[in-house]
């Protein structure tokens, strides 16, 4: 009975705010609107996806993009998160963990605007640039792929970063140092040893700043400009300027079977179950 009692507000959150606004999409995807107040079973609204170029080489552009940002965001974050756990000792530690940390201390709003003063043509890194000698006029480093992605992975590192050290905290150290003096090189530990090791942060990590990234509306959109191509800028758009919710709620359910797709696909190449994965996440 306490058990029921405790579960109770847990279990209608998810049932208000996450199950029920799916299931209304989803009926939402499947009807055309046939005349005013008047609607009807339908797939056109997932036919005109697939029949515009458009709409599905941006959802190809994203999944590409954020699968690409997730890799960058790993290769980062698995450096940084080794010295906290491993390398660093007390204070150092704990000061690293807390410089990852501070960045999220403002809202993502924000910190898009500051790469924005940081990059736009008349920003702090051209000005620089002009004053070193490296180039001649302000260079326009703004809406660009590249800068997309440095975006993107700003944003989610420390959603890389925590199962990372998480999973590095718990290898034993007397494991590499017999690896050492059993003649193994650095790359073999760290293929052999260190990596089967952090497998369930590497997979947690990956898993949810994949779906940050493919989810992500603003900083694409202020980083990358009207040439963005986000799939997100497209469900905004039906939604809000069209007023077509029912192709926005199908784009928005193509997106979900995209970040599900991905999700079971890291899990089976990886070989980790969702339980164990989400405990490190």
């Amino acid at each position: 009975m306490m058990l029921a009692v405790l579960l109770t507000p847990a279990l209608l959150w998810l049932f208000a705010l996450i199950i029920l606004p799916h299931v209304q999409l989803a009926l939402l995807s499947f009807r055309e609107r046939i005349a005013p107040h008047t609607y009807a079973a339908s797939l056109m609204q997932y036919r005109t996806f697939f029949s515009e170029p458009l709409y599905w080489g941006v959802f190809v552009r994203t999944a590409i993009m954020s699968a690409l940002a997730t890799a960058l965001t790993l290769l980062v974050a698995f450096p940084v998160a080794w010295i906290i756990a491993k390398v660093a000792r007390g204070r150092a530690s704990s000061l690293l963990f807390v410089l990852c940390l501070i960045p999220f201390w403002v809202s993502e709003t924000v910190r898009a605007l500051g790469w924005l003063i940081l990059l736009r043509e008349s920003g702090v890194l051209p000005t620089l640039l002009v004053r070193l000698g490296i180039t001649a006029v302000p260079v326009e480093l703004l809406y660009h792929n590249a800068t997309i992605l440095v975006g993107l992975v700003y944003t989610s590192l420390l959603f890389m970063v925590v199962p990372l050290v998480s999973s590095l905290e718990s290898l034993d150290n007397s494991l590499i140092e017999a690896a050492y003096n059993l003649g193994a090189k650095g790359p073999a530990i760290l293929r052999q040893i260190v990596i089967p090791h952090a497998a369930p942060g590497i997979t947690s990590g990956c898993i949810v700043v994949f779906m940050l990234t493919l989810g992500n509306y603003l900083t694409p959109n202020l980083l990358g400009g009207k040439n963005s191509q986000w799939f997100t800028e497209l469900i905004y758009t039906q939604f809000i300027v069209r007023f077509n919710w029912e192709q926005g709620a199908a784009f928005g359910f193509l997106l979900l079977a995209l970040s599900t797709g991905m999700v079971a696909l890291g899990l089976r190449v990886s070989g980790q179950r969702f339980v164990d994965v989400m405990r490190r996440a």
